[in-house]
């Protein structure tokens, strides 16, 4: 078997660079992404960019398995979205929230009482904008590959104290996902992917986007998964094994860059949840009266030319995304790649700048 290295020389060959001189911002950005892929700097990308809700550039870019020289299809290749999946349980959240099935500002015992006592309490809102207090990983949780179901995850972290007194500071972190997820599940008296499925992905019609257990743990239905890598000095090598299933909420959704987009077009349309909760979800929380940038499930920020958006940044084992909505530019970009974070965010970043 060639080995991954050889893969990049024949792509390099079969694909040369393409030049950014004299191109539209449209042609520019497609080369961009290209270079990007025929460099080596990414295995495989798939792109869906939305303007004013029409498709203004779709396209795969590189290769869903390098080995097997898979193409890319924005439209029904899977990759791991890492914690893109924060923002449909942020909408989840809101929907939950309009139907009173819960209030954002109660205790999280109020719904998991089996949760251990902590020396203070701590909110839905809080968990949900990172200032509940909740630690982030250590060592090797980042990789996790255990069946933990989301209740049975809890024992990873249940018994530490808490890192500062909620409200009192800001942690980003995927615990506290579990922990909302979970509290959101006992809520809705249903498994949370079952109530995300019937109230997000279902109405919006994201038949691409699934818990990743359905396709991790099934080998026979990997058909349009995509292999998922970790860059080295030399290249790529296949990622470490995990299970996200557990964090499904905060990092553990497959999908394609169109469904990805397809939330984007439905938040600055407000398809799916009131105006007014869909705000309070979209607005950054403060502590101390300072802006921690983070709204429930969102980063609410602005880009290096000031322009604000909302969305996410994610990274897991084998997976980088960028989900970016810009209310006033009504744009909607949507970028999935196969590989741990590859460091090509200030590319990505340029990318944003030609479409807004």
């Amino acid at each position: 078997m060639k080995s991954l290295i050889s893969f990049f020389r024949e792509l390099l060959t079969d694909s040369p660079k393409q030049s950014l001189e004299g191109l539209s911002a449209l042609e520019k950005a497609d080369a961009m992404l290209h270079n990007l892929a025929v460099e080596a700097k990414v295995p495989g990308m798939a792109v869906t960019i939305l303007k004013e809700g029409k498709i203004v550039l779709e396209k795969g870019y590189g290769y869903a398995n390098l080995e097997k020289r898979t193409p890319v299809y924005p439209q029904n290749t899977l990759f791991r979205i890492a914690s893109i999946s924060k923002c449909i349980t942020g909408i989840a959240l809101a929907k939950m929230v309009e139907e009173g099935l819960v209030d954002l500002d109660s205790s999280f015992y109020a719904y998991v009482p089996y949760y251990p006592k902590k020396e203070y309490d701590f909110t839905l809102r809080q968990l949900a904008g990172h200032t509940a207090g909740i630690r982030s990983y250590r060592g090797k949780e980042f990789a996790l590959n255990q069946p933990f179901s989301i209740k049975e995850s809890i024992e990873v972290f249940k018994n530490d104290p808490l890192v500062f007194e909620p409200g009192k500071g800001y942690l980003y972190n995927s615990f506290d996902f579990v922990l909302l997820s979970l509290a959101m599940q006992e809520a809705a008296g249903i498994p949370f992917e079952d109530y995300v499925m019937e109230k997000v992905l279902g109405p919006l019609s994201m038949k691409n986007t699934h818990p990743s257990s359905k396709y991790d743990i099934d080998l026979k239905t990997k058909v349009n998964l995509s292999e998922f890598y970790t860059k080295t000095a030399t290249g790529f090598k296949k990622a470490v094994a995990v299970n996200n299933n557990y964090k499904i909420a905060g990092g553990g959704y497959l999908s394609t860059s169109n469904d990805i987009a397809k939330l984007g077009d439905a938040i600055l349309n407000q398809k799916l949840v009131a105006p007014k909760i869909l705000k309070e979800v979209l607005t950054s929380q403060t502590v101390n009266g300072d802006s921690t940038y983070y709204g429930l499930g969102f980063q609410v920020s602005q880009d290096i030319e000031g322009k604000s958006f909302v969305g996410h940044v994610g990274n897991s084992v084998g997976a980088y995304s960028n989900f970016f909505v810009y209310p006033n530019e009504q744009t909607v970009i949507s970028i999935l790649i196969n590989c741990t974070d590859p460091k090509v965010q200030n590319e990505l970043d340029s990318i944003n700048i030609l479409f807004n």
